[in-house]
């Protein structure tokens, strides 16, 4: 038996739909506080060593937590080839927003420091704000997108056009994910500062938290109730599926049906758990940041994310991007994913090296725990950030 045939082609395919998730939540954990307190970071401090302290709570972790958004980007190029190209090209204008803007955050993290000038290092601090609140922003309106499917066709090549424009993509439902995007990761960020910064800049974070906290409560009520009500139409199969099926989704037969995104939810009650984590979580977050128990609400503010992204998850599956204007052409778990072979061997080297990258960043945090106050910038004034 050849090696790749100890596991099938559709149990593969869940893995790595399963996987795609845990890295686009691992990168929300993860990289979404810093960009949760780059947002907040002009309104944090009303003097410099004030808004050092909370920029030195992310300086020495941020580059490793962005390497989750290479990974997730990476297994979508590799394990979903469609996804990555119809996608990608569908929202080059708006990746290109975003990738300016990751490369911004680098640089202002950089330079900010370089010259005590206080022009000089307001205009890094609002290049942070920028480079950390566009992509948390823009992330939701594709995910909003999604939900509300791409005008994309492909012909009987597979060949894809793309029939929307960049102004399309901000309907008001896209902009309403955003918004609960955006709202999630400053609830994370105030998390976050209230674990690891001290005196005024924590008191600010939880401040801050706690109003992102109730958006997120607002936001994701007023997003489940648009769906479960039918103003969000979903997608469903209505063709025989076979999950060991090639890569080819002109071969689904796809409609569209107010009702379809809350059809996994009624089948199988388990899945409310995901929405209901979302919520308690947010809520948890509230209360931990008014009543100052730290790692409870930073806990909390991650079950939020972890239930909120799960949440979109569950109510899609099987589907990953379905198409507007030619539902049959819509990508799915089944029909969209890479050879079996490609699939075993990705999950290998996946099973080999994911758990040496959890290890080393769960051993990088311990040696850098610890909080960082007005008193520790001044006495080490060389620090980078």
């Amino acid at each position: 038996m050849i090696l790749h045939e100890l596991i099938d082609y559709s149990t593969l395919k869940m893995i790595w739909w399963l996987l795609l998730g845990i890295l686009l939540i691992g990168f929300a954990v993860t990289d979404g506080f810093d960009m949760g307190v780059g947002t907040l970071l002009p309104f944090l401090g009303e003097t410099d060593t004030e808004r050092r302290v909370a920029i030195n709570t992310i300086g020495a972790t941020w580059e490793g937590n962005q390497v989750w958004f290479i990974l997730g980007g990476g297994a979508i190029f590799a394990a979903w080839p469609p996804l990555y190209a119809i996608s990608f090209s569908g929202f080059y204008l708006a990746m290109f927003i975003v990738l300016a803007a990751m490369i911004l955050r680098p640089v202002a993290f950089k330079y900010r420091s370089k010259r005590p000038d206080p022009n000089w290092r307001s205009g890094w601090d609002w290049a942070l704000f920028i480079g950390s609140s566009v992509p948390a922003l823009v992330f939701g309106v594709a995910v909003g997108n999604v939900l509300l499917g791409v005008p994309f066709r492909l012909d009987l090549d597979l060949r894809m056009t793309y029939e929307g424009s960049f102004f399309d993509l901000f309907s008001p439902f896209s902009l309403l994910c955003g918004l609960l995007s955006l709202s999630m990761l400053v609830m994370h960020g105030g998390a976050w500062l209230g674990l690891k910064a001290d005196g005024v800049v924590a008191e600010r974070g939880r401040r801050y938290g706690s109003f992102a906290a109730i958006m997120v409560l607002c936001l994701f009520a007023l997003g489940g109730w648009l769906i479960m009500n039918g103003y969000i139409v979903g997608y469903r199969i209505t063709s025989d599926v076979d999950p060991n099926m090639p890569a080819n989704p002109l071969w689904t037969e796809v409609a569209r049906d107010p009702s379809a995104w809350m059809r996994n939810f009624h089948a199988h009650s388990i899945f409310w758990i995901a929405p209901a984590l979302g919520f308690l979580g947010a809520f948890g977050a509230l209360i931990g940041l008014q009543s100052r128990f730290e790692k409870l609400t930073f806990f909390a503010s991650k079950m939020s994310v972890f239930g909120i992204i799960s949440t979109v998850g569950v109510s899609m599956f099987p589907f990953i991007l379905p198409s507007s204007v030619q539902p049959n052409a819509s990508l799915t778990v089944w029909d969209a994913a890479s050879s079996h072979a490609t699939l075993f061997n990705m999950l290998v080297a996946t099973v080999i090296f994911l758990p040496i990258v959890l290890a080393y960043t769960a051993w990088v945090y311990r040696v850098l725990w610890g909080k960082v106050d007005e008193r520790t910038i001044e006495d080490n004034n060389h620090t980078a950030y």
